[in-house]
């Protein structure tokens, strides 16, 4: 059965007809051809179809596309302003630190960083969090635990894990 919906996609309101059994991932590659999220394992493991859904972190390949009719898809194209030349400082770090090898993984990597260090701000904890009433903070151990859906098939995680200290703030 084919359902019309409507995805804000980097800024941009899309229409896109998809079947009720459409990932939120194929939707967005094959129909939209918004080809940022990648599709690695398609089973929600590998953290390569991650974009900001609302705001928040979400792997694309588990969810049904029908169920975020009206979302607000941010992908790691659409981080930087529109009306700005300059990348993310996410994405800018990444490219600073080697934070890449073959860039597969990229894209989700990137969204994941952005996601976590909002959950950071707002004080969320992770598993790796020592004091579960005091604010996060943002060891190497800690960025490693919320990072860990992410898994990067060069092994580029120095790289990353330089990339999310220098955003964040950290230094070493």
């Amino acid at each position: 059965m084919d359902v019309p919906i409507t995805l804000r996609v980097d800024g941009r309101d899309c229409d896109v007809t998809v079947d009720t059994r459409t990932t939120l991932l194929d939707a967005l590659r094959e129909r939209l051809g918004v080809t940022s999220p990648k599709k690695g394992c398609d089973h929600g493991q590998c953290g390569s179809c991650t974009v900001l859904l609302d705001g928040r972190r979400h792997l694309t390949c588990l969810a049904l596309a029908v169920a975020y009719d009206g979302a607000d898809i941010t992908t790691a194209s659409g981080l930087a302003e529109a009306d700005q030349d300059a990348l993310h400082p996410v994405q800018q770090a990444f490219l600073d630190h080697d934070g890449y090898q073959c860039g597969y993984c990229t894209p989700g990597q990137v969204c994941s960083a952005v996601g976590m260090l909002e959950e950071v701000k707002e004080g969320h904890p992770s598993q790796a969090t020592a004091d579960l009433e005091a604010e996060p903070e943002l060891t190497d151990d800690e960025i490693r635990e919320r990072m860990s859906g992410n898994l990067c098939r060069c092994g580029a995680y120095v790289g990353i894990l330089d990339a999310i200290r220098e955003t964040s703030g950290r230094t070493s």
